[in-house]
């Protein structure tokens, strides 16, 4: 998936690991993406990533 914001990491692809989860199980609107050029994981809204297929177009 392409990363579209923050900027500091935008333009970069990932790979989404989980749902992000709150303390006492509750379930966030956000998502845990590890970027692969970096060795660091982000929680993003949906908004700020797009999926895209092996040839990294957008779909």
């Amino acid at each position: 998936m392409l990363i579209l914001y923050p900027a500091y990491v935008a333009g970069r692809v990932g790979k989404v690991c989980a749902k992000e989860v709150l303390s006492g199980d509750y379930p966030s609107e956000r998502w845990l993406i590890q970027v692969n050029s970096e060795d660091i994981v982000v929680s993003l809204n949906s908004k700020e990533f797009e999926v895209v297929n092996d040839d990294f177009e957008i779909s």
